[in-house]
C-alpha cells in the first residue's frame, strides 16, 4: 500500500486512479489509512465478492477465500486489462504497473 501512496503522483499524471480492495472491514480501512497516509481509496470486500469474481480466492490457514496478493488493471469500461499475481514476501513492480497503464490511458 506504500508503493502506491508513494507513486500516486505518477499514478494521477497518466490518469489512473489506484484502488486497494482487501476482506478487511471498513473499520479495518480506516485505521489502515491512518496508521499508514495513505492518499487513496480502499474498498472493503468483506463479503468475498471481488475474491470470487477475480478467482483468486485460496485456503489459508483454515480460512476459505481469502485474497491472493494481486494487483488488476481495469480500464474505464471495466474490461481488466492486466493481471499481476505475488508471493507473500514479494515486492510488486510499480513502473511494470505503470507502463502497463500508459499503454490503454486515453490521455
Amino acid at each position: 500500500m506504500e508503493l502506491l501512496r508513494d507513486r500516486r503522483a505518477d499514478f494521477d499524471a497518466i490518469g489512473v486512479q489506484p484502488v486497494g480492495i482487501s476482506r478487511d472491514s471498513p473499520w479495518c480501512h480506516i485505521a489502515w489509512t491512518q496508521a499508514l497516509d495513505l492518499n487513496f481509496g480502499l474498498l472493503s470486500d468483506f463479503n468475498g465478492e471481488a475474491v470470487n469474481g477475480f478467482g483468486i480466492g485460496f485456503e489459508f490457514r483454515g480460512f476459505g477465500d481469502v485474497a491472493r496478493r494481486s494487483a488488476f488493471l481495469v480500464d474505464e469500461t471495466g474490461v481488466v486489462r492486466n493481471a499481476w499475481y505475488y508471493e507473500t514476501g514479494d515486492v510488486p513492480d510499480v513502473d511494470e504497473w505503470l507502463a502497463a497503464a500508459r499503454g490503454v490511458s486515453t490521455r
